[in-house]
């Protein structure tokens, strides 16, 4: 036992097999520094793997899409980044915060395809800053692993990061379909979105509650928010397809994100998908899905009045203009009085600071006469979405909710609650 160790180990290998195992070693090292490579994206300098031309003007106005999805500051790098894809139909961006996602495509000659995810606000202040009317390049790789931006005399190059790393929540089939009118959904959502909750603490009001509900001999689509100062509910014609809608949350930043896309879409309808966890709008070339928010939305119907019996009629112009002028003495409190008297309405404010304010309007009023506190920006949203010449405010008494009524119009009702002055 006294021999050295290697003295028991002795290979029997021929010449030509010794070669043979160094050569294999040769090739396993040289795909080790190739690899290497690849993963520093340094893999073949010269290499295109994506290579596009597009009109700044398209490409301006699908980043401006996607770029809005994108959060300011992430602690997950990728989620800074849109997804670029050259397929062989057009080029499609992608975005996402993990709880939102949209996909854009958008027309480009397309001499190779190929993916990347670059910074999305990055690339569209790049482009926002190019000349209008010019072309657009983009290439990935270039020497150095990154993405070229090329435009007339301007050249940029931007860091990626693989399109492996970049998270997808949408795919997935989502059992309820309806189609929608452009028009009536902004209308809808414009008539809503004002009241929805921005406090974190009671997140199932971060939205909007969308459901199917049976109104007498007809079924309507009703969209309600509230962030417990106030409540909006407007219903609309319930759209085929959407007959077993029991109620889902569509959360606040999800709603914005469709109502901008609205306003940039020439197209007449818009496609609504919904599950039990998502929902999808798709627009033309766009497709928005989110996730829901995952709550139960309160019993929003016990909140309305049905008894108020004091009714104030007067032009919503007139009584937007006067609570506009009073609330320069109330920028600080917030804080309006509305005085009722027969045939007339007198709004008040007053500050120990600022001063005072009162302005009287004609108005249809034949109750006791009562004395009612608003927080008078609450007022103002409310009355900016009555479209009829006429509104209808009722009371109960000075510390119960009014429901406000646009006159001409029976499918949006609103509800606030008054304030103690």
């Amino acid at each position: 036992m006294s021999r050295h160790c290697g003295e028991y180990w002795k290979p029997n290998l021929s010449q030509k097999a010794v070669d043979d195992l160094l050569f294999c070693l040769l090739i396993l090292a040289g795909y080790a520094i190739i690899f290497g490579k690849v993963n520093n994206k340094s893999f073949f300098m010269g290499f295109r793997k994506m290579r596009f031309t597009i009109e700044r003007a398209n490409l301006l106005k699908t980043l401006s899409h996607v770029q809005s999805i994108v959060e300011k500051r992430n602690t997950i790098p990728v989620l800074s980044n849109v997804r670029i894809e050259a397929l062989g139909d057009g080029i499609s961006f992608k975005a996402t915060d993990m709880d939102t996602e949209i996909t854009e495509m958008a027309d480009a000659k397309i001499a190779e395809t190929g993916a990347t995810t670059a910074p999305a606000h990055m690339l569209y202040d790049i482009v926002r800053k190019l000349s209008d009317g010019s072309q657009v390049e983009l290439i990935y790789p270039d020497d150095n692993g990154r993405l070229t931006i090329a435009s007339g005399r301007s050249k940029f190059s931007l860091s990626t990061i693989a399109v492996e790393d970049f998270p997808v929540i949408s795919g997935d089939k989502l059992p309820t379909s309806f189609v929608m009118a452009k028009d009536e959904l902004k209308d809808v959502i414009d008539r809503t979105q004002f009241a929805v909750s921005t406090e974190e603490t009671r997140y199932y009001l971060n939205g909007l509650f969308v459901h199917a509900k049976k109104e007498g001999a007809s079924e309507v689509l009703r969209i309600v928010a509230t962030d417990g100062h106030r409540l909006a509910c407007v219903e609309t014609p319930l759209p085929k397809g959407a007959e077993n809608l029991k109620g889902v949350i569509i959360p606040r930043k999800t709603v914005a994100e469709i109502r901008k896309l609205l306003d940039d879409s020439s197209v007449e309808n818009v496609t609504v998908e919904i599950s039990e966890n998502k929902v999808r709008f798709s627009v033309t070339d766009i497709t928005l899905t989110s996730k829901l928010i995952d709550g139960t939305y309160p019993d929003y119907e016990r909140v309305i009045p049905t008894d108020n019996d004091k009714s104030l009629e007067l032009s919503v112009k007139d009584l937007a203009a006067a609570v506009d002028r009073v609330s320069v003495v109330a920028e600080r409190t917030r804080a309006i009085k509305m005085l009722t008297h027969p045939n007339k309405v007198t709004i008040v404010t007053s500050s120990p600071d600022l001063g005072s304010a009162s302005e009287d309007l004609e108005a249809k009023y034949e109750s006791e006469e009562l004395e009612i506190g608003y927080n008078f920006r609450y007022l103002l949203d409310i009355l900016a979405e009555v479209k009829g010449d006429t509104v209808r405010i009722s009371f109960a008494d000075a510390s119960s909710p009014s429901v406000i009524h646009d006159t001409s119009d029976t499918s949006a009702i609103y509800v606030l609650m008054p304030m103690r002055v």
